[in-house]
């Protein structure tokens, strides 16, 4: 995502959309209240007569809703300016997605709201793929800010015997392979492969590919599925290949919250605690899900979860907004989609 245009003193902040990615992190940004504005496509009747047909206008509207499905984000209002044969007052949505430009324009920009840009604004972050596999079956995650995505699944054959069991050569020759055209394909920075046991040490053998090479970092990890992504990004053994990762900030502060809850420490989850914290001061730190956020926004509860937003920035505490598609958050959905981290051990008693 790129800054176009920005004027804080209006409020107005003008964005070009690259990837999909820029639109799940416009979904977190994106208020009720909120004006939107720009080019967009809107069915317009000449004559009462005719045939609605579709014309690129410019419109602006007040968002009312916003929806976000798959990679597709939908902001719905009522209209405030644009054709004079478009009624004010009327509905329009924006479909948001890769290669529109708009302008975002907010009564208040919070200075979380404000990081989240600046990083959806990177204009570098470390590529990086994860390979778990074993002697029969490889996955390969790209992982993006969101989440891992699960880009490929491969099996191979096995020979078995009663006492030896071998890998065809194969196989990890096919793995190999796949590792390296999507070297080439994503412009790879790190190349993760993780096994249970020995497998990776076998993999290796097969690796003739000196700039290839140059990129792996080896893990370990008890299974070959899905688990296993999240498992290999808290490995402390590639730490510092993934810190600047998205998904593995979140999941090590998460695991950071189950932690003090095992410890009676400084850290209070649900929604009431957390208000009840906020509105002290007290919060360091807030966690909460994108699927809470998205939750509260259809069921117009929204309202709460924002102030506990605005309260937590207002006293300088940092919020992190963890996607529920990873295991981390998954796990803060359990606990109701939000805890926070406190400056201090509060008592409720």
């Amino acid at each position: 995502m790129k800054i176009v245009l920005k004027n804080l003193k209006q409020g107005e902040i003008k964005l070009a959309v690259e990837t999909s990615d820029d639109v799940w992190y416009l979904s977190q940004l994106i208020d009720a209240g909120d004006r939107v504005s720009g080019k967009t496509v809107r069915k317009i009747k000449a004559t009462e007569e005719a045939d609605p047909l579709k014309r690129a206008v410019f419109m602006a509207i007040v968002v009312e809703k916003v929806d976000f499905v798959g990679d597709e984000l939908r902001v719905a209002g009522k209209v405030i300016d644009g054709p004079e044969d478009v009624a004010r007052g009327s509905f329009h949505t924006f479909s948001i997605e890769p290669g529109v430009v708009f302008s975002l324009i907010k009564d208040e920009w919070l200075s979380y709201q404000l990081s989240r840009l600046d990083e959806a604004c990177e204009q570098k972050r470390s590529n990086i793929l994860v390979c778990v596999f074993d002697r029969e079956e490889a996955i390969f995650a790209l992982l993006k800010k969101s989440k891992p995505e699960i880009i490929a699944h491969i099996k191979g054959d096995v020979e078995r015997k009663r006492v030896q069991t071998n890998v065809k050569s194969s196989f990890y020759e096919q793995v190999v392979k796949q590792l390296e055209e999507y070297d080439k394909r994503y412009s790879l920075d790190v190349i993760v492969i993780a096994s249970p046991a020995f497998w990776k040490e076998e993999l290796l053998k097969v690796v003739k590919n000196d700039a290839l090479r140059k990129k792996l970092v080896q893990a370990t990890c008890s299974s070959v599925d899905e688990r296993a992504i999240d498992e290999v990004l808290k490995r402390d053994e590639i730490r510092h290949a993934v810190n600047k990762e998205r998904s593995a900030l979140e999941m090590q502060l998460v695991d950071e919250v189950l932690s003090e809850i095992a410890k009676k420490g400084a850290v209070v989850y649900g929604v009431a605690a957390c208000e009840s914290s906020a509105a002290q001061g007290a919060v360091s730190k807030l966690l909460i899900t994108d699927s809470l956020i998205k939750r509260t926004r259809e069921e117009g509860a929204f309202q709460r979860i924002d102030s506990i937003l605005r309260c937590v920035d207002k006293s300088k505490g940092a919020v992190i907004i963890v996607s529920s598609e990873h295991m981390g958050g998954k796990r803060l959905d359990g606990l109701g989609g939000i805890a926070a981290l406190l400056r201090y051990k509060l008592s409720y008693e």
